[in-house]
């Protein structure tokens, strides 16, 4: 059994889920980076840097949930509107961080360089995670079980 076996819908949604689990790990680490140094200087951690780090684990969780085979065909419905709610968490996450650094000055500065670097990384994943969104629409509008209208046993 090789990917030429494979539906080529879900080589689609495997290749489309890879790279939002490489940008969850992406935004996990550098998010982390600030929680870890704030932890090591006995400061607190920023709600806003914890919440980054929940949403990119979040969505590094589900795309692990959906390399296996058949969740994507069986969860059906559900699928688009997990993705629909993710979608909505990294734009508040592109919003907050957005905010705060798109038109700040990073003057040599590395963690100001970092941290919009990592705005443009939340802004990639929650585009990203629309997209699988709409897709896992039209693969659930595709395939869903059609009855007929009045007996409902035949299938349309």
């Amino acid at each position: 059994m090789g990917i030429k076996d494979l539906a080529i819908s879900y080589v689609v949604f495997s290749t489309i889920h890879l790279f939002l689990f490489a940008l969850a790990l992406t935004t996990i680490g550098l998010y982390g980076t600030d929680l870890h140094n704030a932890n090591k200087q006995g400061k607190y951690s920023d709600s806003k840097w914890v919440y980054a780090v929940v949403v990119g684990s979040i969505s590094a969780v589900t795309c692990v949930l959906y390399f296996i085979p058949f969740v994507l065909r069986v969860a059906g419905f559900v699928v688009a509107v997990w993705d629909f709610i993710l979608f909505v968490l990294w734009i508040a996450l592109f919003g907050v961080f957005g905010k705060m650094y798109i038109n700040e000055d990073a003057e040599g500065d590395g963690g100001v360089k970092r941290m919009k670097n990592a705005v443009w990384v939340d802004l990639a994943s929650a585009l990203l995670w629309l997209i699988a969104t709409l897709a896992a629409l039209g693969y659930w509008w595709k395939h869903r079980d059609n009855r007929s209208r009045f007996t409902g046993r035949a299938h349309v």
